[in-house]
């Protein structure tokens, strides 16, 4: 159930992330046109690379959807981190195709931006940076990686367009000969983008490869365990994310004298109650080691 409400809400953020994109990167362009502004034009473009980043997040939370099968017994979650990739690596064409543009706008003389542009980038500043903690917090809620990646392409957006307002306003402040100050910053934005994406890219890569970070749940799954009856301590504990739900494999001692039936009932014991007791788990695999003396 709470899986299914964490579906939900990861969709709807990435749909208000598609929306808000769409508008910005027109908004940015036609100020950005009508305000002498190659920063803001740039901008444009990296808000029009978001919108195509954030259908990819979208199409992988329907995919994550999916029900486990035979050839996916624990369900699809792994696309997730696999579109976070996709993600991050739009996030560096847009940092690309900024220095690029950047680049080539230095070379080539243009008139100063107009000072309308300050109030656009302000108020875009502030629209993405809010964006960035709305789904960001939402990420964090849902459990879910490229939902997450998607809120730093907010905050990237946020970060270029900061440089963008210096730059404009250096531009406006010292006037004829620093026309260009709005693509330098354009350009140094770039650094920031690239940063950002490593960001995203390094817990994601994390989660493909099985690392081990997440201290907390163990700490809750081993309290959890020593109140079931019949389970006297826990040893190994592995635990391994999957889109929005995390799978665990522990192993847990009981008393040695006791039958299999009964350490198999008490096995059953303990899936059901961590489930119940945490609902981001997934698959529950118990292993039962034997112990020595009574239970405590």
């Amino acid at each position: 159930m709470k899986l299914h409400l964490n579906q939900q809400k990861a969709i709807k953020a990435t749909w208000f992330s598609i929306a808000g994109n769409l508008v910005l990167a027109i908004l940015k362009f036609l100020a950005g046109f009508f305000g002498n502004s190659y920063a803001l034009i740039a901008d444009a473009i990296e808000s029009s690379s978001d919108v195509f980043a954030s259908f990819l997040v979208l199409f992988g939370l329907h995919y994550a959807r999916k029900p486990a099968d035979k050839n996916h017994p624990y369900g699809h979650g792994r696309v997730e981190p696999l579109i976070t990739f996709l993600v991050v690596g739009f996030l560096i064409f847009s940092a690309l195709v900024i220095a690029h543009e950047s680049i080539q706008n230095i070379q080539v003389p243009h008139n100063l931006p107009k000072p309308f542009t300050l109030w656009v980038l302000g108020a875009i500043i502030l629209w993405k940076e809010l964006s960035f903690r709305w789904v960001f917090r939402k990420g964090k809620e849902t459990n879910s990686s490229s939902l997450k990646a998607d809120a730093w392409h907010h905050r990237s957006d946020a970060i270029t367009s900061v440089a963008a307002f210096a730059g404009i306003s250096i531009a406006l402040w010292f006037g004829p000969g620093y026309e260009s100050a709005d693509d330098w910053a354009a350009l140094l934005a770039t650094g920031f983008i690239l940063y950002n994406a490593y960001l995203i890219f390094r817990p994601a890569l994390g989660e493909i490869m099985d690392e081990h970070v997440y201290q907390e749940l163990e700490a809750q799954i081993r309290t959890v365990s020593l109140t079931v009856p019949g389970i006297l301590d826990t040893e190994k504990c592995f635990i391994r994310k999957a889109g929005m739900q995390y799978h665990v494999d522990l192993h847990a001692v009981v008393d040695g004298n006791i039958s299999v039936r009964e350490g198999h009932d008490a096995a059953h014991r303990l899936k059901n109650t961590l489930q119940s007791s945490l609902p981001d788990l997934g698959h529950v695999l118990i292993h039962i080691e034997p112990g020595r003396g009574e239970e405590k």
